[in-house]
C-alpha cells in the first residue's frame, strides 16, 4: 500500500487549502479512508472520515469548515480546508487501515 499526500503549504487566516491523497496497492473503492494530524509536541488526531458508501465523519473542531470527499476513478481522497485557523496548523497524514503517507504540512500564519 502506498498513499502519497500533497497539496499542503503556508496560507493566511481564514483561507483554504486542497489536500490530495493518492492511493495505490488498494482496491480503493473498498477502502474506508482518513485524514489524520499532528501538531508540534501534540498526539496525533483524527481529522475526517471516509467510508467505502461514501458516508462522512469529522472531528468537532473542524466540522463546517474542512471537507473530505474521494474520487473512485483516481484513487483519490481529498481534504478541503476552509476558514482555516493558526491552530490547524499540522503535519495532515493520509490513512488506509493500517498504513499512513508521509504526511504534508499545513501552516497557518499571517
Amino acid at each position: 500500500v502506498q498513499l502519497v499526500e500533497s497539496g499542503g503549504g503556508l496560507v493566511e487566516p481564514g483561507g483554504s487549502l486542497r489536500l490530495s491523497c493518492a492511493a495505490s496497492g488498494i482496491i480503493f473503492r473498498l477502502a474506508d479512508m482518513g485524514w489524520y494530524r499532528q501538531a508540534p509536541g501534540k498526539e496525533r488526531e483524527l481529522v475526517a472520515t471516509i467510508n467505502n458508501n461514501f458516508g462522512t465523519t469529522y472531528a468537532e473542531s473542524v466540522k463546517g469548515r474542512f471537507t473530505i470527499s474521494r474520487d473512485n476513478t483516481e484513487n483519490t481522497v481529498y481534504l478541503q480546508l476552509n476558514s482555516l485557523k493558526p491552530e490547524d496548523t499540522a503535519v495532515y497524514y493520509c490513512k488506509s487501515r493500517t498504513s499512513w503517507g508521509q504526511g504534508t504540512q499545513v501552516t497557518v500564519s499571517s
